[in-house]
């Protein structure tokens, strides 16, 4: 369905979603295309539902998801996507420090053939050493592991189609590596600079004790992207590092067992050795069993392990839609 979806996770933003409300549903206005402004209350224990629903009382272009508790970003952002009804799909902050006003010049850049649109806070208006400095380590980090190279992931400014919105599966703090997951689905990405403002209201909900969070997260989004469909690889890489060092070891040793008559039953590198070739035997058995589990995980489901972005059938040069599972529309084209 052609609009503009528009999803905002706020958790205790009581100062700032009713301001936020109206500068996007004015913004949006503007466009004069369809629309809907999805809320998502992540559990906020302050008068941020109330506000919100006195701000947005009789307007049928605003949806509130509530949640039972705080179960955070991710959750709350994947419950706003998983809703969204349109073919383009913003995300933001509830916090006022994304500008809405750089919405219709990302959505006009992603109708220009890319599916998604990364916002840039090029001139972030944080604190530099407990904001900035960090943002950027993990920034550069984030893009060697995934490959995909961003100078902000932490901007949740995005404008996506909705086909790649509602393809994402997200869990953990994982909100933050959309551009990687989507880069799986053979997403088209583009970075864009953007407006960002101080905060004015409120306290930033970000602490040091996320880092830990985000460091697990970047493993499994490293591995997904890298290895969930062929772990053999992973574990088989492993399983002969460590095991072909253990037989090394014990081979080493036995050249100086019979030709240098040293013996080798009571030393410690023996141990070392046994102890590699075994750990590089139980690498490889997990690789089989995790294959197997990839393998069932997929054909039970029957889950493809390739998206298709269009087909186009015989000479007509007519796009024929199709059908792929797991995913709610698939973006159609036609060429003249």
């Amino acid at each position: 369905m052609k609009g503009i979806s528009v999803v905002v996770p706020v958790y205790n933003e009581a100062e700032n979603v009713e301001a936020c409300y109206r500068e996007i549903k004015q913004v949006l206005e503007s466009t004069g295309e369809q629309y809907e402004i999805i809320f998502v209350n992540d559990g906020s224990t302050d008068r941020t539902m109330d506000r919100l629903m006195l701000a947005g009382s009789g307007d049928p272009h605003l949806t509130v998801i509530e949640f039972r508790r705080n179960f955070g970003q991710t959750a709350a952002m994947a419950a706003g996507l998983e809703n969204s009804r349109y073919d383009t799909v913003v995300t933001m902050d509830g916090d006022m420090q994304n500008d809405p006003a750089e919405i219709p010049a990302m959505i006009k850049k992603l109708r220009e053939g890319y599916d998604l649109v990364a916002g840039w806070r090029k001139n972030r208006q944080d604190k530099l050493l407990s904001r900035k400095i960090p943002s950027r380590i993990a920034n550069w980090i984030i893009s060697k592991s995934t490959s995909v190279k961003l100078h902000d992931y932490g901007c949740s400014l995005k404008v996506m189609t909705g086909d790649v919105a509602r393809g994402i599966k997200l869990y953990g703090e994982m909100h933050r590596f959309i551009p990687a997951l989507a880069a799986e689905l053979g997403a088209k990405i583009y970075e864009m600079p953007v407006n960002h403002r101080a905060r004015k209201f409120g306290q930033s909900k970000y602490g040091i004790s996320r880092t830990i969070r985000v460091i697990l997260d970047l493993i499994t989004v490293k591995f997904l992207l890298g290895y969930s469909k062929r772990p053999i690889h992973l574990f088989g890489s492993l399983g002969f590092l460590t095991g072909g060092t253990g037989f090394a070891i014990l081979l080493y040793m036995s050249y100086q067992k019979f030709f240098l008559d040293i013996p080798m039953g009571n030393r410690p590198l023996m141990a070392l050795g046994v102890m590699l070739v075994i750990i590089g035997l139980q690498f490889l058995v997990f690789g089989l069993l995790a294959e197997i589990l990839a393998r069932t995980y997929y054909e039970s489901q029957d889950k493809r392990t390739y998206v298709i972005r269009n087909i186009f059938h015989g000479q007509e040069r007519k796009l024929r839609p199709v059908a792929v599972p797991g995913r709610e529309s698939q973006r159609r084209r036609v060429v003249n």
